[in-house]
């Protein structure tokens, strides 16, 4: 009989716990949430989501916990969005010579390479990313796949190839050449017609004029925003001219300051509110962290960047970072280091919306640990407000790319991609390099 009992118990228990996690409710419960608005985090919280959307949103007094409903416990933690990262490279990964990557592993970049850097920047609390440069089919395959549920990953925003006067030898897979109006509106609309996400251009002061504006055009009437280079004075004046929506890098080079007149540009564009905001993505961590991880290259040995390569792949990396004081790419970043600051300084006093974005996958930045750099220089070296900082990494992104009905704060409606780390992130904001609780869609993957 008391095994019998004891029987009946365990299916009752069974059956209930089955009934609880089938219904879909979630309430996670007790941490401060930073919601993503750039407002007074709310203490004690309680979010409730069913299914993959946000229910509810309060404090513990507010809210109440519907009755069989899966409570996760988020006490003295805190609670943000899923972070964005703006600026990635899945076809590459921390790897130190671009032409020996771009010949020997293209075949394994849509099953193997991509796949794990989606994966590893979920599991840094990145639950959506946008992607500026691969090949086209690679890149719509892999943001498909994770879309479908097939793999672990961000929601991604594909770009495809970048578009360019001319490509570089070797890279003509993923970087396409345009060089008349015709070929730039055939090769807009092809990516568009493949389903890409935004168009990205570089180079576009080598572009002749004529084809480059026309390239913006073609992607505006297929409501494509335009994401440019500005790497130097003439692609910025160019891309405000032709009315490009988002620039990336700090850029011109060892230069202390943007020159005046391209800031006077600036400034007329940010003052016209019937256009929006003027995006701008800086991309700093990669250089102003340069000479401390070549002194201190420890984290070049975390495993984190290694998890879904193969032992190949993971040794070809690692061999190629063995000198990180000598490689090429890194020469003039002592030089470039100290206008980092100054000149995003300048963009935001001119009023010019920054967003978080690393160029992961660059030269020993890996995926798992470049956008939490990318917020600690921000707020720990250049004095951002960690508020503005996260809302630089949630809201704005969100909007920018225009998907903030569903994405970039936590609150009634909106997809459940919700982050939690122990500790209080808006006084110890690199606390965001192990994030305990991730959350994509209502499911929790960490």
């Amino acid at each position: 009989m008391r095994n019998l009992y004891c029987l009946l118990l365990a299916l009752l228990l069974c059956t209930c716990a089955t009934a609880q996690s089938s219904s879909g409710l979630k309430a996670l419960v007790g941490g401060t949430l930073i919601d993503g608005f750039g407002g007074t985090p709310i203490y004690n919280s309680v979010i409730l989501v069913e299914n993959d959307r946000i229910t509810a949103v309060g404090t513990q007094d507010e809210v109440a916990i519907p009755e069989g409903a899966e409570v996760i416990s988020t006490e003295g933690m805190s609670v943000l969005p899923g972070l964005w990262d703006m600026h990635v490279h899945l076809m590459i990964n921390g790897h130190s010579d671009y032409a020996h990557w771009d010949s020997m592993y293209p075949p394994q970049l849509a099953e193997i390479i991509m796949p794990a850097g989606a994966k590893q920047l979920l599991m840094a609390g990145v639950t959506s990313a946008r992607d500026l440069g691969g090949p086209l089919e690679e890149s719509i395959s892999v943001r498909d796949r994770i879309n479908a549920g097939e793999l672990p990953g961000p929601t991604l925003y594909m770009s495809g190839p970048f578009l360019q006067a001319a490509p570089y030898p070797g890279t003509e897979d993923f970087r396409w050449g345009i060089q008349s109006v015709e070929e730039a509106r055939s090769k807009v609309r092809e990516l568009a017609a493949a389903g890409v996400d935004c168009i990205k251009v570089v180079d576009q002061d080598d572009i002749p004029r004529e084809a480059f504006f026309a390239l913006v055009d073609e992607a505006h009437r297929h409501d494509l925003p335009v994401v440019a280079h500005a790497h130097r004075p003439e692609e910025i004046r160019l891309g405000l001219e032709a009315g490009v929506d988002c620039f990336e890098h700090t850029g011109l080079s060892s230069a202390p300051a943007y020159p005046e007149d391209v800031m006077e540009m600036i400034r007329e564009r940010t003052a016209q509110m019937s256009l929006g905001p003027l995006y701008w993505t800086p991309t700093v961590e990669g250089l102003y962290n340069y000479e401390y991880t070549r002194d201190n290259p420890e984290a070049l040995d975390n495993d984190c960047w290694k998890e879904g390569l193969t032992p190949e792949i993971v040794a070809d990396i690692e061999a190629s970072l063995q000198t990180p004081g000598q490689l090429p790419y890194f020469q003039l970043t002592p030089i470039r280091r100290p206008t980092l600051e100054r000149k995003v300084n300048q963009l935001r006093e001119a009023g010019v919306v920054l967003m978080v974005g690393t160029d992961s996958g660059i030269p020993m930045k890996f995926h798992c640990q470049s956008t939490w750099n990318e917020l600690d220089v921000w707020t720990n070296e250049f004095d951002f407000p960690a508020m503005y900082t996260i809302k630089a990494a949630t809201y704005w992104p969100a909007k920018m790319m225009g998907v903030d009905a569903d994405y970039g704060t936590v609150s009634v409606g909106k997809y459940a991609d919700i982050i939690a780390v122990k500790g209080d992130v808006l006084r110890h904001i690199s606390l965001l390099q192990g994030v305990d609780l991730v959350m994509k869609h209502g499911k929790r993957v960490k």
